[in-house]
């Protein structure tokens, strides 16, 4: 009889545990924690080498403080937005902004056009630069919302992170793409057809990283439109030997570009199934890049010769960022995510150089003119 009592003493005591066990591992309602993806660059980092700051507050030093910037100075229901505009990385907008630069500058050369009305199309070409690639990042981002959120460096992007809800991002495209069209509408009838067809190629380049590993060349054509858009802007019609090539550069510069950016996330990439062509060229990326670098100083050079340019832009535009590039290729790290954050967003000195050249040449056009 004690035996009995005992057995069943012992078997409603384990009962009891076994409820309260299953009890605590029960959760009513699962809030995913913020990811400070910083933290998460610096331990990656660290194991690489020794270059990095020893704590993670000196690290964040070295990042860009447009966050806080934009923490700042703008209203918090506005700061999701601006971050999915990528207003904290203004480098997209350089990127996508200054091949519409050189064909606005090469026109200017080639038709010797007034000075304010050459500073007037780089002012609007400017805003369309701000505004539609903050649209690219949206459309990006509502893309790629559920792989953004298993990688670690874009896990606090506003759609990832479920603070900006997809509705709540198709409105704010909407409201984008329309001051896009606004700024295109200061343009003659055939730059607005010109940049229109563009739009189609903005929308698909997310998709593009799920079938195949040239995502790189997709968003280099469409990244470099304006190098097809700005000479029409300016004189009302085409030269395609002249934009061509240049285009044709702007798309090689993109590929070096955004195969270092993707270098970034290759590890990431591979669990997900998202292609790039980090992935593609593998150890052999530099021998690549190298070759992308040669073919867009060659096309450089062919719009140059196209165009009537003289001695400045050869030494300036071709040679200057052929320096540049071969700064990059020898020197940066694939390896190392911080290395090639850097170094990619070093192109926009790339781009500015091609840009300074055409500009001197413009001068000195002029001067000798006068002359």
């Amino acid at each position: 009889m004690t035996f009995c009592r005992n057995s069943f003493l012992f078997t409603k005591i384990s009962r009891k545990l076994r409820v309260n066990s299953i009890q605590n591992l029960s959760v009513k309602k699962f809030n995913r924690p913020k990811i400070n993806t910083s933290v998460y660059r610096f331990v990656s980092n660290i194991k690489d080498d020794n270059k990095f700051p020893a704590s993670e507050e000196k690290y964040k030093e070295t990042l860009p403080t447009y966050s806080s910037l934009l923490d700042t100075y703008l209203p918090s229901k506005l700061v999701p937005y601006a971050l999915l505009a990528r207003l904290d990385k203004p480098i997209g907008t350089w990127l996508l902004y200054l091949p519409c630069t050189w064909s606005i500058t090469m026109a200017t050369y080639h038709a010797q056009l007034p000075v304010s009305q050459t500073i007037y199309t780089l002012a609007l070409f400017g805003v369309g630069a701000f505004i539609m690639r903050g649209a690219g990042c949206t459309i990006n981002d509502m893309w790629d919302r559920k792989i953004d959120s298993k990688v670690e460096r874009t896990a606090n992007r506003p759609l990832a992170s479920g603070v900006v809800k997809p509705f709540q991002a198709l409105t704010f495209l909407g409201i984008q793409l329309s001051a896009g069209l606004a700024v295109l509408t200061q343009f003659n009838w055939y730059s607005i057809f010109l940049g229109a067809t563009s739009l189609s190629m903005v929308t698909l380049y997310p998709l593009m990283k799920r079938v195949t590993f040239w995502p790189q060349l997709y968003l280099g054509l469409a990244f470099n439109w304006g190098a097809l858009l700005g000479w029409p802007a300016m004189i009302g019609s085409s030269e395609w030997s002249v934009t061509l090539p240049l285009y044709t550069a702007g798309v090689c510069w993109t590929l070096i570009y955004d195969t270092i950016y993707a270098h970034q996330d290759k590890k990431f990439d591979l669990m997900v199934g998202v292609k790039s062509t980090a992935l593609l060229f593998g150890d052999k990326t530099r021998h690549w890049l190298t070759f992308f670098s040669g073919s867009m100083l060659s096309f450089l050079t062919l719009a140059g010769y196209m165009n009537g340019n003289d001695y400045p832009f050869y030494i300036i535009s071709v040679m200057g960022a052929g320096s540049h590039l071969a700064w990059q290729l020898r020197t940066v790290n694939f390896d190392d995510v911080s290395d090639c954050g850097r170094k990619f967003r070093s192109n926009k000195w790339t781009g500015a150089i091609v840009l300074s050249g055409i500009v001197a040449d413009t001068i000195w056009k002029n001067l000798n003119t006068v002359n």
